[in-house]
């Protein structure tokens, strides 16, 4: 006799959603890997982008991160290394690190932001207009309980 575990409408969702991120999270590497960056240091260089300006510091930035499990120092150092972010010490803090994108950052975001452009609408074109505000509607709805756990 063999055992078999009814699959519940919960576990259905979570794993097709875990399946649909990993496939997206695969695709958006393949966006950026001509440009030699990761997703979460793209993630790092559209936050910086979108203070206009105005630096960060690497709390504000983990603050932000999609993924935020990740190593937000080593991602800025990469970035530093590329020239894509500048790193100076806060003059009236001197423990504090402020990190601003660079003209060669922004310049690499204009690059990319088509691609992710095109992507982004490609992967949502299945959907009318109701029916993708309805999915972003039941994924926020989704996602709020998940975070005040």
């Amino acid at each position: 006799m063999t055992d078999t575990i009814k699959t519940s409408r919960g576990k259905q969702a979570v794993i097709n959603l875990l399946i649909t991120a990993n496939l997206l999270s695969e695709k958006i590497n393949e966006l950026l890997k001509p440009f030699d960056i990761s997703s979460e240091q793209f993630n790092v260089l559209r936050i910086l982008r979108g203070r206009k300006g105005e630096p960060a510091n690497m709390c504000d930035i983990q603050d932000r991160m999609i993924a935020k499990m990740s190593n937000t120092t080593r991602l800025v150092e990469k970035l530093l290394k590329k020239g894509l972010v500048d790193r100076k010490t806060c003059p009236f803090n001197r423990r504090k690190v402020e990190i601003t994108i660079t003209e060669k950052g922004i310049k690499t975001l204009r690059q990319i932001d088509p691609l992710i452009v095109k992507f982004e609408e490609n992967f949502i074109q299945s959907l009318n207009f109701a029916e993708a505000e309805n999915f972003i509607f039941l994924l926020n709805t989704l996602k709020n309980p998940i975070s005040n756990q």
